[in-house]
């Protein structure tokens, strides 16, 4: 199928400026100010800007054995109506990924279910060295260690085992950084002083600065004694930015950082309103962390904005501090929540293209997306970025139903989502004729 799109304010590579886009058998065939072609259909874009499709390098879509929270189906679906065209999931699933068995597993369920562009990570435990080394870098997009808490046997704190990982993995490596020692010598603490009545504040002195810098810290270490490409997840203290670098270019970088939409969002005064609603691992903090994440992101000490996106279902997150597990949903409204620190001037639209789209693809090495670019996947967002919307229940479509962002204002109604030249979300209606295609990586 041959689209045209016309009049579209394109934003790609810290520009912004109007043109034509003609797509061509998955791929983006030309772009140029005027394009008079034949098509099989003309898309006319005038007031909306078109955006390359944001690729999220940081989900768990539940599936398999914890679908009653979520699965690949439900999960891509709310990430396409947000934009998103590509995704990597984590795991901890049921059971966790630890075997390459499992792993093709999970890549064909992603060929029959799942509505974006995917690829699943492998994970790693204190006893799966031998399945973790025979990852294939060009098809698989990282290796994920779990250095804190995690479920099952996926904490990796053998300190044997991680060297010898660091020092042998062909694969870029992702890493969730907390100090389990720490965290449970403050939730003792917190039990000794409050039972089984700990009050949410308490979560980010639990799941502390010092469980944070303690933890990334000896990853950056093993990375820089091993030069391993390491990238780690989900920044959340401004202790932990002194550990990168902003003095070179992306593609020059061994060791780079993301950070998630709920860290910049929120902080620890949000607790008293949302509760368990914002538990997630690491903790929401305080609003100095906030501010020092989202300097740290306009200066490119951190490369990449990412959701985490974990839900779990409404009764499980109503429960005590300790019974409720952490994570929440939040594919469907990364791009609402971005957009609208756009509208309050705090970061430019180029720039969250930038962290969103771009960077994810650098990173990662992904093979010709992330870009509006010729020859490269048709994987394209149109979207009103004036057009503001109230998160409500009935527009959810994560499986869980709720969302932590429920009655807040967003920006950016998201008219259509293009992935490999499919129209696959048209103003609320979904085309799934088509599934997403495995990522594929330049290593």
């Amino acid at each position: 199928m041959r689209i045209l799109i016309k009049n579209a304010q394109i934003v790609n590579e810290g520009q912004v400026y109007k043109s034509d886009v003609l797509i061509e058998n998955k791929y983006i065939k030309k772009i140029n100010k005027s394009i008079n072609e034949i098509t099989d259909r003309t898309i006319n874009a005038e007031g909306l800007h078109l955006l390359p499709g944001i690729i999220d390098d940081q989900v768990h879509f539940r599936e398999p054995g914890l679908t009653h929270k979520a699965d690949i189906y439900s999960e891509s679906k709310a990430a396409v109506a947000g934009g998103i065209t590509s995704f990597m999931e984590m795991p901890n699933t049921k059971p966790q990924t630890l075997t390459q068995e499992l792993l093709k597993k999970k890549f064909e369920i992603g060929d029959q279910k799942s509505l974006a562009n995917f690829t699943f990570f492998m994970g790693v435990s204190n006893n799966n060295l031998d399945e973790v080394l025979k990852t294939d870098p060009k098809n698989v997009g990282a290796i994920k260690i779990f250095m804190g808490s995690s479920t099952g046997d996926m904490l990796v704190d053998d300190k044997k085992v991680l060297d010898e990982i660091f020092q042998k993995s062909k694969c870029l490596i992702a890493v969730h950084c907390e100090d389990e020692a720490t965290i449970q010598e403050n939730l003792k603490s917190a039990i000794e002083k409050f039972g089984d009545k700990i009050p949410m504040s308490m979560h980010p002195k639990i799941r502390s600065v010092d469980a944070c810098y303690k933890s990334s810290s000896f990853a950056v270490q093993l990375a820089k004694k091993h030069n391993t490409r390491l990238h780690v997840f989900h920044l959340s203290t401004a202790k932990e930015l002194e550990l990168f670098d902003n003095s070179i270019e992306l593609k020059d970088k061994k060791i780079t950082a993301e950070v998630c939409i709920h860290h910049l969002y929120f902080n620890s005064k949000d607790y008293s309103k949302k509760g368990t609603l914002i538990k997630w691992n690491p903790a929401v903090k305080e609003k100095t962390d906030q501010d020092a994440l989202l300097e740290a992101l306009l200066n490119n000490k951190i490369d990449v904005i990412a959701t985490d996106h974990a839900p779990h279902t409404i009764n499980e997150k109503n429960k005590n501090y300790i019974n409720a597990p952490s994570g929440g949903p939040l594919v469907q409204h990364a791009l609402g929540a971005m957009l609208k620190f756009v509208k309050m001037g705090k970061i430019s639209i180029e720039n969250v293209v930038q962290k969103m789209s771009h960077n994810p693809s650098i990173c990662f090495k992904i093979h010709k997306r992330g870009f509006i670019k010729e020859n490269y996947f048709a994987d394209l967002v149109l979207v009103d970025i004036n057009k503001k919307y109230q998160v409500v229940e009935k527009d959810i479509l994560s499986k869980c139903q709720w969302s932590p962002f429920l009655g807040d204002t967003l920006y950016g109604k998201i008219n259509f989502t293009i992935i490999n030249g499919n129209v696959v979300y048209e103003n609320g209606i979904f085309n799934e004729s088509q599934k997403g295609m495995r990522l594929v990586f330049e290593n």
